[in-house]
């Protein structure tokens, strides 16, 4: 398959974003893993984290998929979250990540200070890509996502978290199908959140058709993003797709069968 070349996998450049904390700049997908703009630590925890553990407030236990794992900030940020404001929840964070000598780096990455207090996560995580104690079990499944995740057995986890955090659909569409996002949709539960920054027509096409409902969010110093759920969510803006369908009739989703017969 021509979507990923290996041989520039492991070609990264360390770049600065503008919160202060660092990203990765990957050759293999001439993407940056963070927005530079919006901050790399300020991304994770203004798109992905806060949302979503504001639509789950209350809650002892949650189950979360953080796709894909790359530099960790969402799994830490999230983590960071908990420990910062002493929250009484027990989280199981199941990321699945293809590059495992990525992972195997991260120990010395240059990560915020906020992560500081996170160190020996990191540090378990890197070496064994797992962690585990009385409130957080990590698993980071090495592999390739599309074979990983559809493995999970629905009756033994489903999740009230997604960070939907794949490189972007034009250059890893794969991970923005309809097809995906079916997979995702059958581990949620019923009131799952999925977060991601991608506003896309094709993203938001993918989700509709797996029956999440698509709701607008702005977050403080970043772009505007999506929040899906299997339900309405009253406080934030919702999306009329049927609205955006009548207004756009070429706008369709990822197809499985379109981009690998491309490839």
């Amino acid at each position: 398959m021509d979507l990923y070349n290996e041989s520039l996998r492991n070609e990264k450049e360390l770049i600065p974003t503008d919160d202060g904390s660092v990203t990765l700049y990957s050759k293999e997908f001439n993407e940056s893993y963070h927005s530079p703009k919006d901050g790399a630590l300020n991304e994770s925890l203004q798109k992905h984290v806060l949302p979503a553990f504001n639509l789950h407030q209350g809650k002892t236990a949650l189950s979360i998929l953080d796709i894909c794992y790359g530099l960790g900030y969402n799994t830490l940020a999230t983590l960071y979250h908990v420990k910062k404001y002493n929250l009484p929840v027990t989280l199981h964070i199941i990321s699945p990540e293809f590059d495992e000598t990525l992972v195997r780096s991260l120990k010395n990455f240059d990560y915020p200070s906020e992560f500081e207090m996170l160190k020996p996560i990191i540090e378990a995580i890197s070496e064994n890509f797992y962690y585990a104690d009385k409130q957080f079990k990590i698993e980071v499944l090495i592999g390739d996502a599309r074979q990983t995740i559809p493995s999970l057995n629905a009756d033994e986890v489903r999740f009230d978290i997604i960070y939907q955090d794949a490189f972007s659909p034009k250059v890893n569409p794969l991970l923005w199908t309809r097809e995906w996002f079916a997979d995702i949709r059958a581990l949620c539960s019923e009131d799952a959140v999925l977060t991601t920054y991608s506003t896309a027509a094709a993203t938001r096409m993918g989700l509709d058709e797996n029956g999440f409902v698509l709701h607008y969010f702005d977050a403080p110093d970043t772009r505007r993003s999506l929040v899906a759920s299997p339900r309405k969510i009253d406080s934030l803006e919702w999306i009329d797709m049927a609205l955006k369908r009548q207004r756009n009739p070429e706008a369709k989703s990822l197809k499985d069968a379109e981009i690998l017969s491309a490839s």
